[in-house]
């Protein structure tokens, strides 16, 4: 039996942290939260993750949260996948210096979209977010594309985590109005993370 639980919610930035899991062949069990109806905001759930969020992932040593820190965590329970180049350190830093890209710039522009009230309490304020979200989203992109895809992966040569991260992120462009493939290397980078097997198992929940 796994001793490693996630709580995630389809579409969000945990599922980053399921295809992790799935592409390292990781023993974990899976539990949905329905965003929609609540559910992260309930008594049971606030008792794992007092942040109310997604992801939430449960260990034997207690619980961890955080994208990007769960993704390292499962890089390093299981080295053998090869999810992250812990044997250099140059590289093992450009791939946090992408997730931090993601999680502290591009989630946040996509989140303006959907929970402004994180930020402003004035309905013209909350809209004036959402309206900007293109535009971000956009400009997010565009650095990924120039600076971020060395090719066939971010790191090159070696798939790694921050493809994973990029992928999921990525999955939220047409929503928040910004056409995919107005960036040919993510275009390309998406259809290639489709196409494997770690990434199909891990889509199908």
């Amino acid at each position: 039996m796994s001793d490693l639980t996630l709580y995630l919610a389809p579409g969000t930035c945990a599922m980053a942290v399921r295809i992790a899991l799935t592409e390292a062949g990781a023993p974990h069990v899976v539990t949905r939260l329905d965003l929609a109806a609540g559910e992260q905001r309930s008594p049971a759930y606030l008792a794992i993750n007092p942040k109310g969020r997604v992801p939430a992932l449960v260990t034997e040593r207690g619980v961890l949260t955080e994208t990007p820190a769960l993704l390292l965590y499962v890089a390093q329970r299981f080295p053998d996948a090869g999810l992250a180049p812990l044997d250099d350190p140059f590289l093992l830093a450009r791939m946090q210096e992408v997730h931090g890209f993601l999680a502290a710039t591009v989630h946040v522009a996509h989140a303006h979209g959907r929970r402004g009230s994180r930020w402003a309490d004035d309905p013209q304020a909350i809209a004036a977010m959402q309206a900007k979200v293109p535009h971000n989203m956009r400009e997010g992109f565009a650095e990924i594309e120039r600076h971020y895809l060395a090719g066939p992966w971010v790191l090159g040569e070696r798939f790694s985590l921050a493809d994973i991260y990029l992928f999921v992120v990525a999955s939220w462009l047409e929503g928040d109005g910004v056409a995919i493939s107005d960036f040919p290397k993510v275009a390309d980078h998406y259809r290639r993370m489709l196409a494997r097997p770690g990434v199909q198992q891990g889509l199908a929940l």
